[in-house]
């Protein structure tokens, strides 16, 4: 009997863009929802924005513009990266909706009936510079368990400990860098110990991986503490009923998004929620990264047991990307956007990719840009694309596109791929892409050692019905090995569907044999990888990070203070523009010419998104004149001209006064 499956990914957050980096989990959960369906299993996703808390005010007010404008425009563009990556969401959300501040208000009048919600008065940190109570991610310090610095005021990415704000060693605020002080304010707290019994009962029946229970032991050890569920204003989210300046914490309301998309969804399709999100007739399921299962595992399910609601059958966790063995870095060019990916490379490519190295665990997955580069060339389009290329073509041309039938030699053939089917299919369920993409590479090597031994190339000279015979057994091969990989690869497996005639390909076909029938025309399945294309992506990579930063981007805390001595260093000439033009190849750099009262230097301004290049030629700027030249794949750029704005088309350039004089000193 087929299964009905709900399955969600933790929500992306509408303050920044999809990085391949978040792509880890999105296409984790693809592949695993698109092979229950191919299964025959009703398996629907559901996902939304996280749009509630103060970077997202702060990042709206630094644009100009309101936080509901932000969140609108950040979703079309998370929706469009994850479309651009064939992530296929049944319904993709956000936080800031009614469904989720009904929910939201439900839960929490729940919890407060049961006994579960307490009011506390309490020490906060306050910015007396910026005049406002900071968030757990607007403070930074030394952690108070390991003693890492730069860490953030609720947890520690090195030791990977919780704290709250009050305990950071020198603690700083991170728009400013002053140090905050305390003011105390009445908060309203989730008493987590409450339900400690039933989480490790949870925990026990398997709720988690064995390495994720292995974590939550320690965090059991140390005891669970109240949870503050408040924020005070100003701030960006749900008020909390019958306050006027205090809300609910984002990671109160960000994980019901699950719940208010899987509810706006019912709406749409006329479906009974209570029935799809609160019964025994669907299983549920999470996926999250590692970062995040304190939340998951503990705060959020205590949550639904406390308001009477069903908590999920298995909290799926992974673990982070590293490239070339590091953290993703933005000097480096590593830090890849989703969008920087597409124009450089097919998305397949990624995809195939990241299931050929993720496994059921939670350990961190490495993309190594040469093993990336040869496993795509060497195995998906050399291995398994070449089988098509090999035999389609030859069908077409000399066969009249008709299939034969199978002789023994072809049936013991397909006999060992489709007695993998078992094996693949475990695999998948399991989340152990890595295992199923190796026995598929292997079956493709059986296939391809079947063509060399009986050599169409030669036989189509002299023996049509023996080359048919052959090929017909290739198609077939071709076939059910797109079958096993079309949950990685929908796209290249519906060009197969399209090559052979045939309907949407789902397990339940492993065992049909296609015979005595027309194909199509073969269409070329996947390219293999330029690594010029890898290299310009990763060059506009590391450029993105000259322009003014996007005002989708998160406020980064200052740097380290400096000395006057230090700035002394610093040289600011005025500087006339002589020419501006274009840079071929690169979307946000013009190439500018300046003199600097008979000094000549290039640099590179990525402005272009803000400027047009007649409309600079003859403008005075202040130019950093004495920056060390930097190298770029479009030249070398020998200074920067200084310029202000929250990013996009709102880039300023600073002028100089009137009647300065090129080559004239900015003090």
């Amino acid at each position: 009997m087929p299964r009905k499956i709900i399955v969600t990914s933790a929500l992306p957050y509408a303050n920044g863009p999809i990085h391949i980096g978040h792509l880890v989990e999105y296409l984790q959960t693809d592949i695993w929802v698109r092979f229950h369906k191919m299964c025959g299993n009703q398996c629907l996703y559901f996902c939304a924005d996280d749009a509630h808390g103060t970077p997202i005010m702060i990042s709206a007010r630094a644009a100009g513009i309101t936080p509901e404008e932000l969140i609108e425009r950040v979703h079309k563009e998370h929706k469009a990266d994850f479309d651009g990556f064939l992530v296929e969401f049944d319904n993709y959300y956000s936080t800031h909706s009614p469904e989720n501040k009904y929910f939201s208000e439900l839960i929490f009048g729940r919890l407060k009936q049961a006994g579960s919600i307490v009011e506390k008065t309490i020490e906060q940190t306050y910015c007396e510079n910026c005049k406002m109570f900071l968030p757990d991610r607007y403070i930074r310090g030394t952690c108070p368990r390991c003693k890492a610095e730069d860490q953030y005021g609720d947890s520690c990415d090195k030791c990977g400990g919780t704290h709250q704000p009050t305990e950071l060693i020198n603690p700083a605020c991170s728009t400013c860098s002053t140090p905050p002080v305390r003011r105390e304010s009445r908060h309203y707290f989730f008493k987590l110990a409450d339900y400690e019994q039933q989480l490790k009962e949870l925990i026990t029946a398997g709720y988690t991986q064995k390495t994720t229970a292995n974590k939550l032991d320690e965090w059991f050890s140390t005891g669970l503490k109240d949870w503050d569920i408040s924020r005070d204003g100003p701030y960006f989210g749900f008020k909390i009923p019958g306050e006027e300046d205090k809300f609910f914490y984002v990671w109160l309301d960000a994980p019901i998004g699950y719940m208010a998309s899987a509810k706006n969804y019912c709406d749409k399709n006329n479906l009974d929620f209570d029935k799809l999100w609160n019964s025994n007739e669907y299983e549920l399921y999470h996926f999250v990264g590692k970062d995040i299962m304190y939340f998951h595992a503990l705060f959020f399910p205590a949550t639904l047991i406390g308001a009477g609601f069903k908590t999920a059958d298995k909290l799926f966790v992974h673990g982070f990307l590293t490239i070339n063995g590091e953290k993703m870095s933005k000097s480096k060019g590593t830090f890849i956007k989703a969008s920087t990916y597409l124009k450089y490379l097919n998305p397949e490519t990624l995809r195939y990719y990241y299931a050929s190295k993720l496994t059921g665990g939670i350990e961190d997955i490495d993309l190594s840009i040469e093993d990336f580069t040869n496993k795509i060339n060497s195995n998906l389009v050399g291995k398994l694309a070449n089988l098509a290329s090999r035999s389609g073509p030859m069908l077409t041309k000399k066969l009249d596109s008709q299939l034969g039938q199978l002789d023994t030699a072809g049936r013991e053939l397909i006999s060992k791929l489709t007695a993998a089917k078992g094996q693949i299919t475990e695999n998948y369920e399991n989340l152990n892409y890595a295992a199923a993409v190796r026995t598929i590479t292997a079956l493709a090597d059986e296939a391809n050692r079947y063509v060399e031994q009986n050599q169409p190339w030669i036989t189509v000279k002299n023996d049509l019905e023996k080359t048919r015979t052959t090929l017909t057994a290739v198609i077939n091969a071709v076939r059910i090995l797109t079958i096993y990989l079309k949950p990685i690869l929908p796209e290249y497996a519906e060009k197969i569907e399209k090559f052979l005639n045939i309907d949407k390909l789902s397990f339940a076909d492993v065992e049909t044999v296609l015979q005595n029938r027309k194909i199509n025309n073969f269409e070329r399945l996947a390219d293999r990888i330029d690594k010029s294309k890898v290299i310009a992506m990763i060059e506009e990579s590391k450029e993105a990070q000259i322009a003014a930063p996007a005002a989708t981007d998160s406020v980064e805390p200052i740097k380290p203070q400096c000395t006057i001595e230090d700035f002394e260093k610093i040289d600011l000439r005025i500087a006339r523009v002589v020419k501006a033009e274009p840079v071929e190849g690169a979307d946000k750099l013009l190439r500018l010419q300046l003199d600097l009262g008979g000094v000549q230097k290039q640099v590179l301004a990525g402005i272009a998104c803000a400027y047009k290049p007649d409309e600079l030629a003859g403008k005075t700027v202040v130019c950093l004149a004495n920056l060390k030249p930097r190298k770029m794949r479009f030249g070398t750029s020998e200074g920067m001209i200084l310029a202000a704005g929250p990013g996009g088309q709102d880039i300023f350039i600073l002028s100089a006064a009137s009647g300065a004089e090129p080559g004239q000193r900015v003090s």
